[in-house]
């Protein structure tokens, strides 16, 4: 994602024809449509569902599923505290150098307290 696009929101396909909201598809999940339009979210994205991995490396990292209010869900990792720090429920914010080239989201949280002590 292009700096520019994080000033105006994340990215995401709408379906022309059923008007169902994704994210890096092909086709519409609901109706089977190609006939996808890019919008941008609106608001913050809400963590649904947070875990800790030590898989493909030495150092945990965190998997996390963060929903926007568009009704869309999105894979990404939350960088910027520890894995373990992050709650279901937290609001996050897209990191400014995500990796786009390598094709992973990559968000921090937005109202992360700063807390050192709590890490």
């Amino acid at each position: 994602m292009a700096p520019a696009d994080a000033d105006t929101g994340f990215a995401y396909q709408r379906c022309r024809w059923c008007g169902t909201a994704s994210f890096r598809r092909l086709l519409c999940p609901v109706c089977a449509s190609s006939d996808l339009r890019t919008e941008h979210s609106a608001g913050p994205g809400i963590v649904v569902q947070s875990r800790v991995v030590h898989r493909g490396t030495g150092v945990a990292r965190n998997e996390s599923l963060v929903r926007f209010p568009e009704d869309f869900v999105v894979p990404c990792r939350i960088v910027g505290t520890a894995p373990h720090m992050v709650w279901v429920g937290a609001t996050v914010r897209l990191v400014g150098d995500s990796r786009a080239d390598s094709g992973e989201v990559v968000f921090e949280l937005a109202d992360f307290a700063g807390d050192d002590d709590l890490r």
